[in-house]
């Protein structure tokens, strides 16, 4: 059989397979549009608290509306006691309560430092760092206005008294996020394991099927019929790879400083090695579905032994090893150094190697695993 009539048939399987159609041109497509939902805001605002105001004083009122004012925080409700407050956010009305102490105003002119109690659920940790973090501008907001206050009433210029009420100036410039997003934070990464999982499906899913049945696989060569389905699915993922690093991104307004060569030159490993992967899950598991199944449980780990949810320096050596195993985990370290840092070949090569590394490992794997199977 010629090479050109071999890539027609494997083509032709893949197309003709619905299950690998759906996942590999359902489940990218449908993953580009659905995981970044959650993240479309890019964090979360206007979270509902109560006051709980012992003090009743017009700093304390000031207080009150000044945290309303804030984008993160919406104050939806004033109560009197934190039994009161406490039942309200029990009964999950409010995501946290606030509690102006007594003597609020008077420790403040007196130049005493008063305490701002908050409590909240802190399980939620996105939604009770967005409320933190609102709460602290608005409280230092006024304690920056105090504070020049007083220096204004001992004489000072207020051009003077606005640099020195506070001993230290910040000057934030966010590097390689510059809309301080979780969509720039975490869709760059995700993208590729996405890439990866429906990748090795596919592939798994189209050894599993024709394993133990009879076809024009069985007169070639396992080395040609897997080089031919090679090709055919690396040319199908480098488009589809195209679609998530291109028109994806720019629809959700992620960076790309790449260039398209080193882009495509990191794919041309990743996704031989995805291939390779699948080949052997596919030869090693007695049923197609499991493929599937072992992927999918597979995905959650992965994400977070990347080490850009999680620190690597919190995950166990032993794991780290392991998730090295696999090609998305040194892919989404090179396309983030590539695509949103700016990092030149030099700095990844390491990465692009080791991808080749994996290529070869699982080369050897996949002839061990397949060497008593049928094609």
């Amino acid at each position: 059989m010629s090479v050109f009539s071999l890539l027609k048939r494997e083509l032709f399987a893949l197309l003709t397979n619905p299950v690998v159609v759906i996942t590999v041109f359902g489940g990218v497509v449908f993953y580009s549009f659905l995981y970044p939902l959650p993240y479309a805001q890019q964090t979360p605002l206007q979270q509902k608290i109560a006051v709980v105001n012992l003090d009743n004083s017009q700093v304390s009122m000031k207080l009150e509306r000044m945290i309303d004012a804030t984008p993160q925080v919406q104050v939806v409700k004033r109560v009197y006691t934190l039994a009161e407050a406490q039942q309200t956010f029990k009964q999950g009305d409010i995501s946290g309560f606030i509690v102006i102490p007594t003597h609020f105003q008077k420790d403040l002119l007196l130049g005493k430092s008063p305490v701002l109690s908050y409590a909240g659920d802190a399980s939620y940790f996105l939604v009770y760092g967005t409320v933190v973090e609102g709460l602290a501008q608005a409280s230092g907001t006024l304690g920056a206005e105090v504070k020049i206050a007083q220096i204004l009433s001992s004489g000072e210029p207020i051009a003077l008294a606005s640099e020195q009420y506070s001993a230290v100036k910040s000057n934030l410039k966010p590097t390689f996020n510059p809309r301080m997003g979780y969509v720039d934070y975490v869709i760059p990464a995700v993208f590729v394991l996405i890439l990866q999982q429906t990748l090795v499906m596919a592939a798994g899913l189209m050894v599993g099927t024709q394993k133990g049945q009879s076809g024009y696989w069985d007169n070639l060569s396992r080395f040609k019929l897997l080089t031919a389905r090679t090709l055919i699915l690396v040319g199908i993922y480098y488009l589809l790879s195209m679609y998530y690093f291109g028109a994806s991104f720019e629809m959700h307004g992620v960076s790309t400083i790449a260039s398209m060569g080193d882009i495509l030159s990191m794919l041309l490993p990743f996704l031989i090695a995805c291939c390779l992967v699948g080949y052997t899950l596919g030869y090693w598991l007695p049923r197609r579905e499991l493929v599937t199944v072992l992927v999918l449980i597979s995905s959650m780990p992965l994400v977070f032994l990347a080490g850009f949810i999680w620190p690597v320096e919190m995950i166990p050596t032993p794991l780290l090893w392991a998730a090295d195993l696999f090609p998305s985990t040194v892919a989404i370290k090179a396309f983030l150094s590539l695509n949103q840092m700016g990092a030149s070949w030099q700095q990844v090569s390491q990465h692009y190697t080791h991808l080749w590394l994996l290529v070869i490992g699982w080369s050897c794997l996949l002839c061990v695993f397949s060497r008593h199977q049928r094609h």
